[in-house]
Parts: C-alpha cells; sequence; structure tokens
C-alpha cells in the first residue's frame, strides 16, 4: 500500500531542511498527473474560481463548489497530502459555523487539511478547528479572499511595520495549532526571516527561493490555459499552444471530411449490409 504523506512528514521535512512541494489542483485528471509526479502536497485552492469557473476573483466561490472539487482531487490523491480551501465567508461568522463547514471539507470532500486567509484574528478559529482534529495551513500575506480590502493583488510586506505585521501573524497562527502557513507575495528576505522563525514549515508562492517549501498552479507551471502570468511563475510546459492546435486541426479535418477515417470506424458484417442495403452492395 503506497504511504500517504502525513502533517509529521511535513514537519521532518521542515527539520531536516529538505523542501517541500505542493501543487494547486482542482480535478481527478490534474491530481493524478500531479500525484504520480511525486509532490508532497495537492492544494485544492478557491483559485478554481478564476482558474477552472471563469470568475474574475475567488468571492464568489462556494462551500459546495469546494467540496466538489476536492472529491475529485482526493479520488486521485493516494500519497500526496489534500488541503483544501475554505472560500469567502465560511469562516467569517460564528466558529460553529466555520468547525461545520471546515468538517463538510473533511467528511464529504475527503480533506486531510484545511486553510484559512488571515492573520492573527483568526488563533481562536484555529485553536478549535485542532481541537476538533482538523489539521489546518495558515496563509498570509497576499490574501486573495481580502484583495478589495488589500487595494488589489500587491507585493506584501514591503516596509518595515508591515513586515513585522506579517511575522506576528505566522507566529500567532503557529501557536494556535497550523502546521504549516502559505506566504504569497512576499519579499524574500522577509519570507526567509519568517521561514527562520518559525517551528512549523513556510511554504511560499512568491515568496522566494528561502521558503520550507514551494506552490504553483498546476495550469500556471504547465501553460494550461492560464490567463495571467504573475513574476513569481515559472512555466515548465506550454500544453496549452498543444491543445489548441490539436483541437484545430480536428475541426479542420471533420470540416474537411478527413476525419473518421478507416481506422476509426467501426463495421457491420457483410449479412447485415445485405440486408439494409441490398444485393449487391459490399462494405468499401
Amino acid at each position: 500500500m503506497t504511504k500517504q504523506v502525513t502533517t509529521s512528514d511535513i514537519r521532518k521535512k521542515k527539520e531536516a531542511g529538505i523542501p517541500i512541494t505542493m501543487v494547486t489542483a482542482y480535478d481527478f485528471p490534474s491530481a493524478k498527473l500531479v500525484e504520480d509526479a511525486g509532490a508532497d502536497m495537492i492544494l485544492v485552492g478557491d483559485s478554481l474560481g478564476m482558474v477552472v469557473l471563469g470568475y474574475d476573483s475567488t468571492l464568489p466561490v462556494t462551500m459546495d463548489d469546494m467540496v466538489h472539487h476536492t472529491k475529485a482531487v482526493t479520488r486521485a490523491a493516494k500519497r500526496a497530502f489534500v488541503v483544501s480551501d475554505m472560500p469567502f465567508l465560511s469562516y467569517h461568522g460564528t466558529i460553529e459555523e466555520a468547525v461545520k463547514n471546515a468538517g463538510r471539507l473533511m467528511q464529504e470532500g475527503l480533506a486531510r487539511a484545511v486553510k484559512l486567509e488571515g492573520g492573527s484574528e483568526l488563533a481562536p478559529l484555529i485553536t478549535r478547528l485542532v481541537q476538533a482534529g482538523i489539521p489546518v495551513v495558515g496563509h498570509i500575506g497576499l490574501t486573495p479572499q481580502s484583495v478589495h480590502q488589500l487595494g488589489g493583488y500587491k507585493v506584501q510586506g514591503r516596509d518595515l511595520e508591515a513586515a513585522k505585521k506579517l511575522l506576528d501573524d505566522a507566529l500567532a497562527l503557529q501557536q494556535a495549532g497550523a502546521f504549516a502557513i502559505v506566504l504569497e507575495c512576499v519579499p524574500q528576505e522577509v519570507a526567509k526571516m519568517i521561514a527562520q522563525k518559525l517551528e512549523i514549515a513556510v511554504i511560499g508562492i512568491g515568496a522566494g527561493a528561502d521558503c520550507d517549501g514551494q506552490v504553483l498552479v498546476f495550469h500556471d507551471l504547465v501553460g494550461y490555459a492560464s490567463q495571467l502570468t504573475p513574476k513569481f511563475v515559472k512555466r515548465y510546459a506550454d500544453i496549452g499552444t498543444s491543445i489548441r492546435e490539436a483541437v484545430a486541426t480536428y475541426v479542420k479535418e471533420v470540416e474537411l471530411r478527413h476525419f473518421p477515417g478507416p481506422d476509426h470506424v467501426f463495421r457491420a458484417s457483410e449479412e447485415t449490409i445485405k440486408e439494409l442495403y441490398g444485393e449487391g452492395v459490399t462494405q468499401s
């Protein structure tokens, strides 16, 4: 049986200085490819709202959306540790409501942890989730659910006060019981300082090479219908172009009646053909 990655494995990698690999994926095929490629963790991000559902932000994503996509990913991921995002307003009401919503991602989606965006204000909720047996990943820096409050998609922690606030938030999330933190769009020097100060894993996206691990969106790193290419993204393939060209060739061949060809059809027996068309008709 394939050994599943655990929170203990993530902690041990942090302690040993071994980089942690995480990929954001939203469905069975992409999760299966990420699993087979050997990534430690798969994040079912609420960024699915923009990447696969066509929204302008993550805000319209619902709990039902997240449960649906998390189910698909966990059916593929037998080894990788699957983390599912809690969407906008699913944890901003009462703690009881938030625990119930997180429980849905665990019970229905079969996620192995949940991720929440926010700083020290989330400490009481994280403590309660951990007490309920729900592992938690924090998320600070650029938090897309707060993009309007932040004034857009901007690098966070550039000045001293903001950098200290990020560290304070990270320490508070650690103290509350989070086992890892995603740090997004933060200057490399600030991210390095946070990773050094924390005992839990700091997984960066747009936060430089000194984090304990890295995360990128599947569609971004393989060039699959990705509309934007942020500075921090490295494309390892351009499958979008290959797919577009393949579909265009298919369209042309159908229009020219080149497809389907002889190798792509099924044949009836000679007897059946004679019954259907009459004597003298044979297969061509």
